[in-house]
């Protein structure tokens, strides 16, 4: 489980294709305090680390993985949000993130409001019936409040630090975002079903 605050933003230095697609991940984590084994969100995908060294460390990414995230657009040199697993006790500060992504969303705009940014998301289909005013989501790993919902559109907006303190601040219109809607979401639409 993650809160989907970010807790440094990880960069891919090497990519290659075996029986699954391996990514080098470095990192400004201490490795020493990583267990093979571990699971670190990747742009909000829980990933399951296999290999370390000093300042990296080493994921596969399943086909299963590629075709439902943005995964499979990283290059050498990507930025990506990076979270390590929740532990007790731990500030919960966003809220409570599976790491399993239900989809790819498509930034469709991008306008600056003071010095905050709001963006416009377009959402498949399947799961734009899961977001809501004020509700939560977490875009490439990260928990926001969504502020509008029209159709499946819907828009978010980043302060100066989110922006500072993930890869946010790349963003461009066009871009494909991992998408992961609200775990309670998710039950209360699978209880109604059963009703």
């Amino acid at each position: 489980m993650f809160t989907g605050i970010i807790t440094d933003i990880g960069r891919i230095t090497q990519l290659e294709q075996r029986g699954d697609l391996r990514a080098r991940i470095a990192c400004s984590y201490d490795t020493g305090g990583i267990d093979l084994g571990a699971s670190i969100a990747c742009n909000g995908c829980c990933l399951t680390v296999v290999t370390l060294g000093d300042e990296w460390f080493e994921v596969d990414i399943s086909g299963e993985s590629l075709s439902k995230t943005n995964l499979g657009d990283w290059a050498e040199g990507s930025r990506i949000n990076l979270e390590r697993a929740l532990k007790v006790g731990d500030e919960l500060g966003g809220h409570i993130v599976s790491g399993h992504v239900d989809g790819v969303a498509t930034i469709t705009a991008m306008t600056e409001e003071g010095d905050s940014t709001r963006v416009t998301l377009q959402a498949p289909e399947n799961l734009a019936k899961f977001i809501a005013p004020k509700g939560s989501v977490a875009l490439n790993g990260t928990s926001l409040t969504v502020n509008e919902v029209d159709g499946t559109s819907f828009g978010i907006n980043f302060i100066p630090h989110t922006k500072s303190v993930t890869n946010w601040g790349d963003a461009e219109v066009g871009d494909r975002i991992n998408l992961e809607i609200d775990t309670l979401a998710r039950y209360v639409a699978r209880l109604q079903d059963w009703a």
